[in-house]
């Protein structure tokens, strides 16, 4: 795909300035970051705010009472509209898109069918909360229920944080949720893709929401800890440094590795969902936390291992400029200390697609990742929660001995199995956050399936309430 380079919009000539979405407006720090591409590149100029600004803006959320539901219904069938046919800080669609692809090295097409997703989850974003309403809950206690009794589905707070991921940008689409709920939201982008939340937060002004209901906060760590103390709630994304730094505070809720496989019992054919293992593995460039980092099979995992390496090798190492690239791209040193890491991390496995193979160099300093397939003689636990930003995946021999052991501390598990009893100890094991059996790729999401339950369940409450 080819794009024309945007006009700089102001800051640093020849580079597109994403500047803070405060209460007031539009804010232009003295404290500025320059954003590259994979492949070094200055593309972009972020403005970075301070602590103290942080608090203030947040304050002024909690002063400003919700907009009423038929308003923030409008706005939100609006943004969709916005966020893909308007001109933001100076990128059509097709811009961003391309700017967005090129620093977080998702392949093009990936980037954009993520981005859509994000407008498709503002139109929907309602009804996506609906699922995770109790039934005898009522929305608003002016509902004609509450005159005999009824519980009120409740916000916990007002504010609502969000430390986003620039892994992909359908990362953007969860809390709208809050938005539609009525929490005032801060965002705080990663540099890694500071651009989806911005045009998402452009777009959501524009379409009726004032500036106060949702504020776009690039900001250093300093500032980021400052976010998640002045708000009721937050969100943050990260590795399993995160997950612990907020394991005890329960304002926090925090979204961690993924550590997403497939089990497959003796009384399946591999053969018949090939498909299935495949693409989970390496849809979304892999980059995903749904995406499969390992598949445990009940039988002999070496024709399968080398069933799963013929396809996955079969992908074709593509500048993620293309529309055909699957795979994501990364600077050449750093695709080549990803490569040394995992060797170090196989170690004892056999490599069928090693790791002295994965690193792609497309020129002009950047590398696509090739797919990895390792074979493991046991279900080794410290090995099958290894998870990297591209499509590889461990394979290992289970049997009924080795129990849940190897399964549990999964975001998604796709046991592929007759055996109810098994499914009976997924469902109820408490590590494994969903389970899916069958022809079912492990990063199917729809509003009635939960992520890491439903979002709602963390920012609602239920309370009593009878009027008269």
């Amino acid at each position: 795909m080819t794009t024309t380079r945007p006009q700089t919009v102001s800051g640093t000539e020849g580079l597109v300035a994403i500047h803070a979405l405060g209460p007031t407006g539009e804010y232009r720090t003295r404290n500025r970051e320059v954003i590259t591409d994979t492949a070094g590149v200055a593309v972009a100029e972020l403005s970075i705010v301070p602590p103290l600004y942080v608090t203030r803006t947040i304050s002024a959320q909690r002063k400003a009472r919700p907009l009423p539901v038929p308003q923030r219904t409008a706005a939100l069938a609006k943004t969709a509209e916005i966020f893909t046919g308007s001109v933001i800080a100076g990128l059509d669609f097709d811009q961003y898109v391309d700017l967005a692809s090129r620093v977080s090295g998702l392949p093009i097409g990936v980037t954009r069918a993520g981005a859509r997703s994000v407008a498709d989850a503002a139109t929907t974003a309602f009804n996506s909360v609906r699922p995770a309403q109790p039934a005898g809950a009522a929305l608003d206690w002016r509902e004609e229920r509450t005159r005999t009794g009824s519980a009120v589905w409740a916000r916990r707070g007002e504010v609502f944080a969000v430390h986003a991921s620039g892994n992909a940008p359908g990362i953007h689409a969860l809390w709208l949720q809050a938005l539609a709920l009525g929490y005032r939201v801060a965002i705080r982008p990663s540099r890694r893709e500071p651009f989806t939340g911005h045009r998402l937060i452009q777009a959501l002004r524009q379409a009726g929401f004032r500036p106060e209901d949702v504020v776009y906060l690039p900001t250093d760590y300093a500032g980021a800890d400052e976010i998640i103390a002045a708000a009721d709630l937050a969100m943050v994304y990260g590795g399993q440094d995160v997950v612990d730094k907020y394991a005890a505070d329960p304002s926090v809720f925090p979204n961690g590795p993924g550590r997403t496989k497939i089990l497959m019992t003796a009384d399946k054919d591999w053969r018949d969902y090939l498909d299935i293992i495949v693409d989970s593995i390496s849809d979304m460039g892999g980059m995903a936390c749904v995406n499969t980092t390992a598949v445990l099979y009940e039988g002999d995992p070496a024709p399968l291992a080398q069933a799963i390496a013929e396809r996955l090798s079969a992908i074709p190492p593509l500048p993620n400029s293309d529309d055909r690239a699957i795979l994501p791209i990364q600077p050449i040193d750093k695709a080549q200390a990803l490569a040394t890491y995992l060797r170090a991390k196989a170690a004892g496995t056999t490599p069928v697609l090693g790791a002295d193979q994965i690193v792609a160099d497309l020129g002009d300093g950047y590398a696509a990742l090739r797919p990895a397939v390792h074979l493991l003689a046991t279900p080794d636990v410290q090995k099958l929660n290894i998870e990297l930003a591209f499509p590889r995946v461990w394979v290992s021999r289970w049997s009924r001995s080795d129990g849940l052991q190897p399964l549990r501390h999964s975001l998604v598990l796709n046991a592929i199995t007759g055996d109810e009893d098994l499914l009976d100890d997924l469902v109820n094991e408490p590590t494994v956050t969903n389970v899916y059996s069958g022809h079912h790729p492990t990063y199917e999401m729809t509003p009635q399936i939960p992520h890491d339950g439903f979002l709602a369940d963390f920012l609602m409450r239920n309370k009593g309430f009878i009027r008269d």
